[in-house]
């Protein structure tokens, strides 16, 4: 199954399986792009949050008009910074950031439970790195990409080119079937 894109310079279209690395500056603008990703050809999409709480994604996915009937939100931080938590059909919980296993179980159970195009986006890799390790951002990056490609999904990953050396960008970059770069001018390039 196809999935169509919008995104900049970015092909038209993507077959299921596909991975996306979304390459952005610390302060980039990345919102217009997450949540066109999810606004296009999408039944279902699941948030995996590292950087906000899903009350704080909820607000953005209503800022920019996105049917949040369609969302699924994994926030990690609430439970860590001891946030109150409200669980609902659509809001789920893992320990923290660095509980790795938990987040790829989680989108494992969104995955199997939900038909149709499905969408994922991670957000971000940068902190999975930060309070795990980079090995380990690496490996649940990986595990989360075979998900993807055996559910016939896609998903976008974003990765700050600020905080990473060019060995650990490299790296990263290799595993993805498509890298789009968001520049501090708000411009894209993409690279399929």
């Amino acid at each position: 199954m196809d999935y169509q894109l919008a995104i900049e310079n970015a092909p038209d279209t993507v077959p299921g399986g596909t991975g996306i690395l979304l390459l952005h500056p610390s302060i980039g603008e990345t919102d217009r792009i997450d949540t066109d990703f999810f606004k296009t050809d999408t039944d279902h999409f699941l948030i995996v949050s590292t950087r906000t709480t899903a009350r704080e994604v909820e607000q953005k996915l209503e800022h920019y008009d996105v049917d949040e009937s369609r969302a699924d939100i994994l926030d990690t931080l609430s439970v860590e910074r001891g946030y109150s938590r409200w669980r609902t059909d659509n809001v789920h919980y893992v320990s923290a950031p660095d509980d790795l296993d938990g987040i790829v179980a989680q989108v494992t159970d969104f995955l199997e439970s939900h038909e149709g195009k499905l969408r994922l986006s991670v957000d971000s890799v940068t902190e999975l790195a930060y309070y795990a390790d980079v090995d380990g951002a690496y490996d649940a990056t990986r595990k989360l990409l075979d998900l993807l490609d055996k559910h016939d999904a896609v998903g976008l990953f974003h990765l700050s080119n600020e905080v990473h050396d060019a060995e650990t960008i490299q790296r990263f970059r290799e595993l993805f079937d498509g890298v789009v770069e968001l520049d501090l001018d708000g411009g894209v390039e993409a690279d399929f």
